[in-house]
């Protein structure tokens, strides 16, 4: 496990309009209907889907219409309702590193705060490996851009029935 100094770490909340378990399958196995694919992808082409391997070791990609394939991460716990942790392989130049002592991590709890509501608490931890380029990075997740305007597409999609 990459341990992350709280001050590099990007920390998300969200409530989202959508029981526990939908609040998880979106943000996990129903990724590609709202990761904006046109814009946040490192193939060449734009992925027709962005898949999370539903189980601990899975992996974490994106595949375009031909079939390419451009690996992303691992999921490296799979608690379904509750929790997900994601391990993402990529490095300040946004592209796919295998050495896992590179990786950042991706947190993701689901606290059901009532039968139809869920609120949802990312943690992006770990930047520091990326080194002199770590503040950058984590800018960078932390933008709008970023895990804040991940998440509002996100919510919308828990919330659509």
């Amino acid at each position: 496990m990459v341990q992350g100094t709280t001050d590099l770490a990007v920390q998300k909340s969200i409530v989202v309009a959508a029981p526990q378990q939908r609040a998880f399958d979106v943000f996990t196995t129903s990724m590609s209907d709202w990761w904006p694919r046109d814009s946040h992808r490192i193939g060449e082409a734009e992925p027709e889907v962005v898949v999370v391997e539903p189980r601990a070791g899975g992996r974490w990609f994106e595949r375009a219409p031909d079939g390419a394939e451009c690996d992303w991460g691992r999921v490296v716990e799979w608690e379904p309702p509750a929790r997900v942790l994601l391990a993402w392989h990529l490095n300040a130049d946004w592209e796919y590193d295998p050495d896992p002592a590179r990786s950042t991590e991706i947190e993701v709890q689901f606290f059901a705060e009532g039968p139809e509501t869920t609120r949802v608490e990312l943690v992006h931890r770990g930047i520091e490996v990326h080194g002199d380029r770590a503040r950058e990075v984590r800018d960078a997740i932390d933008s709008q851009a970023g895990w804040s305007g991940l998440l509002k597409l996100y919510g919308a999609a828990a919330a659509a029935k």
